[in-house]
């Protein structure tokens, strides 16, 4: 019954850590990455949508982005939404596509992104916590209901601790090889 609960909670500690990477592949790095377009809102066809919705965006050279529209008629909506989206790059238009390359980062943006990175961390882990809490309470309801015995509850609370560590020990090592990323010049 234990591990029945258990494995029934394990995509959630999955969702958490898959959206820590979904985070931090729009954190910039010293290298162009379409993921820092993700957040990109462009207004098209009277309703807003994702830049990838409207256009294709792909990585020219190791500092700049390209972003090709399908229907050129959006080339301008698409270089506001950029503008907007406060990423501090500056599209160039050529009629065709969209160009940005990405300015060096200095030591202080370097240091300001790590810590983004590292509170990224933390709200992962956050809800790594909130998961363990989740199923905590889930089983001791069952106690008081009478279908999870107090050896039971004991033993589980044991076994989610070790995947609680187990994920927090994942979102250390996906922090640091991207703090480690960011502050490679």
């Amino acid at each position: 019954m234990t591990d029945q609960i258990l494995q029934e909670h394990i995509p959630n500690f999955e969702k958490t850590l898959e959206h820590l990477h979904q985070d931090l592949a729009g954190v910039r790095t010293g290298r162009a990455n379409p993921a820092l377009l993700n957040s990109v809102v462009v207004e098209a066809y009277g309703q807003t949508q994702a830049l990838n919705q409207v256009a294709s965006v792909s990585v020219s050279d190791a500092k700049t982005l390209v972003v090709s529209p399908w229907d050129k008629g959006l080339m301008q909506a698409i270089e506001k939404a950029i503008g907007a989206a406060n990423l501090g790059l500056n599209p160039a238009s050529d009629g065709q596509v969209l160009r940005m390359t990405l300015p060096s980062l200095n030591e202080q943006r370097r240091q300001e992104l790590a810590k983004l990175v590292g509170q990224l961390a933390e709200k992962a882990r956050i809800g790594i916590r909130n998961t363990r809490e989740d199923i905590l309470k889930f089983a001791k309801k069952g106690e008081v209901d009478g279908t999870v015995s107090k050896d039971d509850l004991s033993y589980l609370q044991k076994k989610v601790q070790e995947v609680v560590d187990k994920y927090n020990a994942k979102i250390k090592s996906i922090a640091e090889e991207k703090e480690k990323e960011i502050l490679t010049v």
